[in-house]
């Protein structure tokens, strides 16, 4: 099937589906980190919300994605200027690899020979604008986890080989997904993860019946499916445009700033970034609502995403992360 299956066919999974249309508001909330088991629909769900986005706007043939002619980088070389539509991408980073895929690789020997800086773009350079979906996150080499902490921090890319430098644009939605039995992820990367959530296989008949059903649908009776789906992930679209342009003129009141603040201090949350993040996950939340002002109940229904990969580890409390913030959270937000 050369279309992706709706966002808004995807039985159950709330959390996972909320923390990414929030991202899609909001992209600088950072992206999205998804745990648990596998077959769970978490890489169905980031193609899904890709699709059902507006197309980009592009310069032709610019391999980063620009939205302007000026944009373009130099090393990319002459450009039409015409703008064409692109679909939103979503591009998959697999475990195995290698940096010069990942960042892309610079041809040493035509730049010393011809002096031309010979670029080849990586994954970075195609997911600028769009997602950056890493499968197994958990499992990912060290030295790839530093290139993504720096490109993450700077939203450029920049490749150095033998004195010769090349860089890009490089701003996407980072999306994560993996097995927490699998292995732990490094505390740098995942403080750079907005939103966290953990999915579970559906334990009730039903819903797994409902499952089973849309899919055999989707695959041998497509056409009517994706029909069907077709008028609710458009509403859809159209309440994530509204959002997006509602956020400008949201009214943040001092008193949701201060229970921002009081949250993270009683969570124990290392630096600002969880206050920053649970604050922009609220504003886009209320965006999405339709609310002209954000509210403490806008931050209660974001704590859990915001905040849960954030907090330490207390070897007395036995409780999930995703219980610990919940239970601080009413009784710090009553």
């Amino acid at each position: 099937m050369s279309q992706p299956f709706p966002f808004s066919a995807i039985v159950g999974q709330g959390a996972m589906k909320q923390a990414m249309v929030l991202t899609a508001i909001d992209p600088g909330i950072g992206g999205v980190l998804v745990f648990g088991d596998r077959g769970t629909g978490k890489s169905t769900a980031v193609r899904a919300l890709a699709a059902l986005l507006p197309e980009i706007e592009a310069v032709e043939g610019c391999p980063v994605n620009s939205a302007r002619i000026e944009d373009v980088p130099d090393w990319a070389g002459p450009k039409s200027g015409k703008m064409v539509k692109r679909p939103t991408p979503v591009i998959d980073l697999p475990l195995g690899a290698t940096e010069d895929r990942v960042v892309g690789a610079l041809d040493i020997e035509r730049a010393l020979t011809r002096g031309e800086k010979a670029f080849e773009p990586g994954l970075l350079a195609r997911a600028n604008r769009g997602y950056l979906y890493i499968d197994e996150v958990n499992l990912l080499e060290d030295h790839i986890v530093d290139l993504l902490l720096d490109v993450a921090q700077s939203g450029q890319n920049v490749v150095e080989r033998e004195g010769l430098s090349i860089r890009h644009a490089a701003r996407f939605v980072l999306v994560g997904s993996g097995n927490p039995e699998e292995g732990e992820l490094r505390p740098q990367l995942l403080d750079r993860f907005g939103l966290s959530v953990e999915v579970i296989s559906p334990r009730d008949i039903e819903t797994r019946v409902e499952v089973m059903r849309r899919r055999d649908a989707y695959e041998n009776d497509h056409a009517a499916f994706m029909k069907k789906w077709r008028t609710k992930d458009m509403a859809l679209r159209k309440q994530i445009l509204a959002a997006r342009a509602a956020l400008p003129a949201l009214k943040t009141p001092g008193a949701v700033l201060h229970d921002c603040a009081a949250l993270c201090i009683a969570l124990g949350s290392d630096g600002l970034r969880g206050e920053l993040t649970l604050l922009r996950a609220a504003r886009a939340i209320a965006a999405y609502d339709g609310a002209e002002t954000v509210t403490r109940g806008h931050l209660k229904q974001v704590a859990t995403s915001a905040l849960g990969h954030r907090l330490r580890r207390d070897p007395l409390d036995e409780a999930g992360s995703a219980s610990r913030v919940a239970r601080v959270v009413e009784e710090t937000l009553p």
